[in-house]
């Protein structure tokens, strides 16, 4: 975790320089990237610099203690105490800041919601899905910003991707990644069977542009005419674009928006996400031994979560946590779900890494 502190202070102090240099202020774009990342690493990287600087005074006290001078030595010995006291309260909160890994404080986020087995059921609960995140996000203050939709006929998604904006937002959302199952009496079914169908949601932290490479000659652009709503006009323009990243292998492709252009701009920030969780993945992989908590792991084939309508039960299979307000949950009361794992991982993390000495 050290290591990482010393990283994400030494980008901070980068990001402060570039923050006055010509020619990132001349920049519009560059400057409101530095500017984002530098004000999503502030609070982490100002507690860090706090704890670095008692970290020194204590080991000024000791080198105190063990010298010749008995005063010195007397005084240095009764403030190290509260010297102690005040680096293991920033120790924990740093910890907290922490949770969730590396990423924790990016600041923007990609969600995708597919349906799973159910068939039109499924895509009913994506849509239901969809809405709940988009209501937690009104009530946190996020913005949101559909990416692309496949809709169906009865109201449902076969999939959606959505990009949410805010403070906190991947610190919570990341722990929406994996299988969401569902069990209700569809509103087909005569009989008052209970139909247990599925969806899957993928969270990923929104890279900025520095911490994705990508050119021109790394993707391939096809442009096609959209299809769906829309009227003549998607019948007769090239607006839809589909990007093939060479590398990976990773194909995203976007037709919401009228302008070639507007999608192509959605299209890239979701190929550089994807890019982004690809490599993220990898990493994570090669250190799975050293954290076994699912928790936030982002496995799509991890069953996380059940919503039973019958009896109002929301079920979080990761932590055994059951809340009977399924209701109240999906108009977007979200936060008792995120506070329980966040409070999971807190202490599954607390107990790693222990106490300072």
């Amino acid at each position: 975790m050290r290591k990482m502190l010393d990283e994400k202070l030494a980008r901070f102090e980068l990001l402060e320089k570039q923050l006055g240099d010509p020619s990132v202020l001349s920049d519009s774009n560059r400057m409101a990237a530095v500017a984002r990342e530098h004000g999503g690493l502030t609070r982490l990287a100002s507690k860090y610099r706090r704890f670095l600087e008692i970290s020194n005074e204590i080991e000024s006290s000791q080198e105190m203690i063990d010298g010749d001078d008995e005063e010195l030595a007397e005084l240095a010995e009764a403030e190290l105490p509260e010297l102690k006291q005040k680096r293991e309260k920033l120790w924990q909160e740093l910890l907290d800041l922490t949770i969730g890994g590396e990423d924790a404080n990016r600041t923007r986020c990609v969600m995708e919601i597919r349906s799973g087995t159910g068939g039109d059921e499924a895509a009913l609960f994506a849509g239901d899905l969809f809405q709940m995140y988009k209501r937690h996000a009104e009530i946190k203050g996020w913005k949101t910003e559909i990416m692309s939709a496949s809709p169906t006929e009865l109201g449902g998604f076969k999939e959606i991707i959505v990009a949410f904006e805010g403070e906190g937002v991947y610190r919570e959302l990341q722990y929406e990644s994996g299988g969401h199952r569902v069990q209700r009496v569809p509103e087909t079914e005569a009989k008052g069977r209970i139909h247990t169908s599925a969806a899957t949601v993928a969270v990923m932290p929104e890279p900025e542009d520095v911490d994705v490479d990508l050119k021109p000659d790394d993707y391939r652009v096809d442009k096609f005419n959209a299809s769906g709503p829309g009227g003549q006009h998607v019948n007769k323009t090239e607006s839809a674009i589909r990007l093939t990243h060479f590398e990976t292998g990773i194909v995203v492709q976007c037709q919401d928006e009228k302008s070639q252009h507007k999608n192509l701009a959605k299209a890239l920030r979701e190929l550089r996400a994807r890019i982004y969780d690809h490599k993220r993945q990898e990493e994570l992989q090669k250190r799975a031994d050293t954290r076994k908590t699912l928790i936030g792991s982002g496995d799509r084939s991890q069953r996380i979560r059940t919503y039973n309508f019958p009896e109002n039960r929301i079920t979080d299979h990761r932590i055994n946590f059951t809340l009977y307000k399924l209701d109240q949950v999906l108009t977007g009361a979200l936060q008792p779900v995120t506070d329980a794992l966040i409070e999971f991982d807190r202490q599954q993390l607390r107990s790693s890494m222990g106490a300072l000495d």
